[in-house]
């Protein structure tokens, strides 16, 4: 629980990093490559999952008396921190390279989220 609670922390810290990053050192070359939109969805979807781990975290500590919940959860923040190193990151890099192959394997990461919060739900049905 303690691992996803950092690993929100970190990625939340990375994101305002990045974001801010972007917004203003890297504002013309996102612009001039049109990859603004795309630069702002990875920095988005990283929140969203960033949140969601520390989430994890906490409900693991609420309800760690409950093995399955537990066990269901664990998958599920592996399955955010997952989603977020391939789906953010492969944006990332597209944005900073311009390599275009990468875009194949954004949408596995984005399955990995989905997949987290699935979890989620059935860790509680």
């Amino acid at each position: 629980m303690k691992f996803f609670i950092q690993s929100g922390a970190v990625l939340g810290l990375l994101g305002v990093a990045i974001g801010a990053f972007g917004a203003h050192a890297l504002r013309a070359m996102l612009d001039a490559s049109g990859r603004s939109a795309t630069f702002e969805t990875a920095v988005k979807y990283q929140f969203y999952h960033a949140l969601a781990l520390v989430l994890v975290g906490l409900l693991m500590q609420v309800f760690g008396s409950n093995p399955t919940v537990v066990k269901l959860l664990n998958w599920s923040g592996y399955s955010f921190l997952g989603g977020v190193i391939i789906f953010s990151g492969s944006l990332y890099v597209l944005c900073f390279t311009g390599i275009t192959w990468l875009g194949a394997i954004t949408p596995l990461g984005g399955l990995a989220m989905i997949a987290g919060w699935a979890l989620v739900l059935w860790a509680f049905l």
